[in-house]
């Protein structure tokens, strides 16, 4: 599946936070304190106490957007829209013919296979998100799976290897006591009014 901007913020949405980060530079330069700042401009204290702290150690190039976010990738922008392109392809031409969707581990594959560089799985889905695509999962069993042996490795094996449950009728671990058939709930049976102390 494939989300509209990439699953994260545009360069646009990029540009126009830096221009707020750009205003709140000028407004400390004015001596206008975060508190201020924030109400202004509409963004929380804290963004607005973090700016002035970026601002003070390195003037407004410190407010100045960073790209995207996350780790740096080890695939060139090049490669990258080359992965997009055979993610686009489908995972049938590359050689996935039972299901058409893209997994976190065909992906990690695809690109060892296409690049010659180790991705994790989680390190894939975060690509994969990059890009623009969602992880799906099978909906499919595996075609190679033998009923049969499950169902014999149920019946034989895991009744072995299952601990054992509580037995038939077995009680809670409270400390409470069942309600006897004559009495209240708690009353010892034959228990009924209080007797007088002698």
């Amino acid at each position: 599946m494939r989300y509209a901007d990439g699953g994260g913020l545009t360069p646009a949405a990029r540009r126009r936070r830096e221009a707020v980060r750009m205003q709140a530079a000028e407004l400390f330069a004015q001596q206008v304190k975060p508190a201020e700042v924030a109400r202004r401009l509409r963004v929380s204290l804290k963004s607005a106490y973090q700016w002035q702290q970026l601002w003070r150690r390195g003037g407004v190039d410190e407010l100045l957007s960073r790209g995207p976010g996350g780790g740096r990738c080890r695939l060139s922008p090049r490669c990258l829209e080359m992965l997009a392109g055979y993610l686009e392809q489908g995972p049938a031409a590359h050689g996935w013919t039972e299901d058409q969707v893209w997994t976190a581990a065909r992906v990690a594959t695809l690109i060892g296979r296409k690049f010659h560089i180790s991705y994790s799985v989680s390190g894939a889905t975060r690509l994969m998100h990059r890009l623009g695509f969602s992880p799906q999962v099978p909906a499919r069993r595996v075609a190679e799976r033998d009923e049969q042996a499950v169902t014999a490795w149920k019946e034989a094996t895991w009744t072995e290897v299952k601990e054992p449950g509580r037995p038939v009728g077995a009680t809670s671990a409270s400390r409470t006591r069942q309600a006897s058939p004559a009495g209240r709930p708690g009353d010892a049976p034959g228990a009924g009014a209080a007797t007088p102390r002698s």
